[in-house]
């Protein structure tokens, strides 16, 4: 493991597209995510050229009329175009959030045929009319569904976890990809107005694409904001609020936003990756004495969701 000059650790996962974890990778996931909760991810087996087309079909949503976007405007389950100022982080533990969020995003999650009403968040995708879109953003979350399994297993293993059956509840993972759109802040606009306000996510692990602008930056634990560029080919990988929970504390949930006052558009890319929506968040064995009380993912969700649907529709 190596650190840049902003002391974000460098983790290199080529051994594990081998489905192999040596005690030294293991080591660096631990110290990487008990750490500091952020890293990024090198030699990680996409291709380059399938990200860059993931940006291009990001940019084309984004450069469509707002009235194409908004036939695909946010729906009760979750996926499809969340227009900017219309996003305002409601269930903030960190700060009271009083402005919304200045940026602009489509979301897509797993592509299921029809809405079952006994399963939360299932059902189809609502996709734009933009060629070759679907088929690009398709391809993509399929490969990052296989480097998330594989990092997941490997956190889990760094914390002493032995029993990895944990990993039924991810063989059909709950997974959002986030296709976001920051417009530049004026240089004196105020202090507590974001891209994206302070805030963890709540999930398992966060895969982020990003361009060249920056804006992102993580809390460290003695409270400095550290900016994170882009590194040439990676991925930054931060553990959610439910990993933080599995792993007993073992690994960090970090605050983390983006304040983008560049003069210049940035563009983005997350991947959420969490369990099913049926699965029983608590701390696994081999990680010490339970620190949390068992919790269920999909009524968490539900929670959580709710209140940011309700106040978005409300924008």
């Amino acid at each position: 493991m190596a650190k840049n000059r902003k002391s974000i650790p460098i983790i290199d996962v080529a051994e594990l597209l081998k489905n192999r974890a040596s005690p030294d990778l293991l080591k660096s996931f631990y110290e990487a995510y008990n750490q500091l909760g952020f890293g990024y991810i090198i030699n990680h087996g996409i291709d380059p050229a399938l990200i860059e087309k993931v940006f291009d079909a990001s940019n084309r949503f984004h450069a469509m009329h707002l009235s194409e976007k908004m036939k695909v405007a946010l729906d009760h389950k979750h996926r499809g175009y969340i227009a900017i100022n219309t996003s305002t982080d409601v269930n903030s533990k960190l700060e009271t959030i009083k402005k919304p969020n200045q940026s602009a995003s489509f979301m897509t999650m797993r592509e299921d045929k029809i809405e079952d009403p006994k399963i939360y968040l299932s059902g189809p995708n609502q996709w734009p009319e933009l060629e070759n879109f679907r088929a690009v953003i398709e391809e993509y979350t399929t490969k990052l569904e296989e480097l998330a399994n594989n990092l997941l297993r490997a956190a889990l293993l760094s914390t002493g976890v032995k029993d990895l059956s944990v990993m039924k509840a991810f063989e059909k993972p709950t997974t959002w990809l986030r296709l976001l759109h920051y417009p530049s802040l004026a240089s004196d606009s105020p202090v507590d107005l974001y891209g994206s306000a302070p805030h963890t996510d709540f999930g398992c692990l966060t895969f982020l694409a990003q361009d060249n602008i920056g804006g992102l930056q993580v809390q460290a634990p003695d409270g400095e904001w550290l900016n994170v560029p882009k590194l040439e080919n990676s991925f930054v990988v931060n553990v959610g609020d439910m990993l933080h929970r599995m792993t007993n504390g073992l690994l960090r949930s970090t605050p983390h936003r983006v304040v983008n006052r560049s003069g210049s558009e940035r563009y983005s890319c997350v991947f959420f990756y969490d369990p099913n929506v049926s699965f029983n968040i608590k701390p696994l064995k081999g990680t010490g004495k339970p620190k949390f009380k068992s919790l269920n993912f999909g009524k968490f969700l539900r929670e959580e969701l709710v209140a940011s649907y309700e106040k978005h529709k409300a924008s």
